[in-house]
């Protein structure tokens, strides 16, 4: 692999690229390839939370089977381990990923598990940051980005008959704890929800994508008992992305608008949590790639909530920022399997009664970080 092509796909590294993965069997149309990751990487910043040791490493494997002339079997899973913890610590591993499926040629995939998100369609375009990436919304988010019981439809190439234009169909199953209060956090939880994606490559580098994901909200997340902000029977998404990938250059913007469905604080960290009943998720992301392994970027990010209402602690917060910053910096790439970051986080959010009581984060962030991967 080029190094200029390495570059542009180093950040996808942190989200489960396998561009150098080891494949461990392949034979009688059975194949199976293991990829992985160490990341050694520290955080610097005067926020005392995020300050320090950040390392971790990821593992999975992807694997298929040839079941007949048209189908194909397949199944991929990908878990991450906290190296920054001390041996005695339990929550050190969890599942990223972990899904199995069957592939028909140009008639698409069907798979079920735990999986992406349709919605991350539009979102991937913009996440691409080695490290302050996806902070505008978060896993187990609804469609959003990984998540559970999804079941997911792919097709690329219009069933073979537009090259380029590809479309997506989910259905994500109820994930409410089992009606058990406290079983799964509150601002985890999701009832059931649907969701597509259309993404055209219309050449020169370019490729534009749309999603939408509708889902209805559990019972507790709707519950004045649970203390939670934000009220509605359903979380919506809707979501359009450019991009531009074409000698050394890409560049890409997102915009998202939400109903119901970007969360803030948390349940044992802050005193103000809940989902905003409205918000405005907006990202531009460009980076070039020169030659000699140096990859400099620069991204803008926010996530603006609107209509906050009334808190628990009887104040009205109506229109708050719950991300915004500026994110520069540069990778190194020394060959396919080793890579250097340094990513500075300059946040411009000042700090405020709302940002206090939500735990939402007012200072920079220095990351560095040396990544080897398999």
């Amino acid at each position: 692999m080029k190094l200029t092509t390495l570059a542009l796909l180093a950040p996808w590294i942190f989200i489960g690229s396998h561009a150098s993965a080891a494949e461990i069997y392949n034979k009688d149309g059975n194949k199976l390839d293991l990829y992985g990751l160490v990341s050694g990487l520290r955080y610097f910043s005067d926020d005392k939370s995020q300050d320090g040791d950040q390392s971790y490493m990821r593992v999975g494997f992807k694997g298929q089977t040839q079941i007949s002339d048209l189908l194909i079997g397949y199944g991929q899973w990908q878990s991450q381990f906290n190296t920054n913890q001390a041996e005695s610590e339990s929550d050190s591993m969890f599942t990223r990923l972990g899904f199995a499926g069957i592939k028909a040629g140009k008639y698409g995939s069907f798979d079920y598990g735990r999986n992406v998100g349709v919605l991350y369609d539009a979102l991937s375009l913009t996440d691409m940051q080695p490290e302050f990436d996806a902070l505008t919304y978060n896993t187990d988010q609804f469609m959003f980005r990984r998540g559970n019981s999804l079941a997911t439809y792919r097709n690329t190439g219009f069933f073979g008959a537009v090259q380029g234009l590809d479309f997506t169909l989910q259905y994500q199953g109820k994930n409410d704890g089992g009606g058990e209060p406290g079983a799964r956090d509150v601002l985890r939880q999701n009832g059931d929800g649907y969701g597509m994606s259309v993404a055209w490559a219309f050449g020169d580098g370019f490729k534009a994508v749309g999603a939408f994901t509708h889902s209805d909200r559990t019972r507790e997340q709707n519950s004045t008992a649970s203390g939670i902000m934000g009220r509605g029977d359903h979380a919506e998404a809707y979501s359009a992305a450019l991009k531009y990938d074409a000698h050394g250059w890409y560049v890409a913007t997102m915009y998202t608008q939400a109903y119901n469905a970007s969360r803030f604080g948390s349940r044992s960290g802050s005193d103000i949590y809940g989902y905003a009943n409205q918000s405005q998720i907006f990202e531009v992301f460009a980076q070039y790639t020169f030659d000699s392994g140096f990859v400099p970027f620069i991204a803008y990010n926010q996530a603006r909530a609107k209509d906050l209402g009334l808190a628990g602690n009887g104040k009205l917060y109506g229109n708050q920022d719950l991300v915004r910053f500026v994110d520069f910096g540069t990778s190194y790439l020394f060959n396919q399997n080793m890579l250097a970051y340094v990513d500075y986080k300059l946040n411009l959010i000042d700090s405020s009664d709302f940002t206090t009581a939500a735990g939402v984060s007012t200072d920079d962030v220095l990351a560095i970080g040396l990544v080897y991967q398999f």
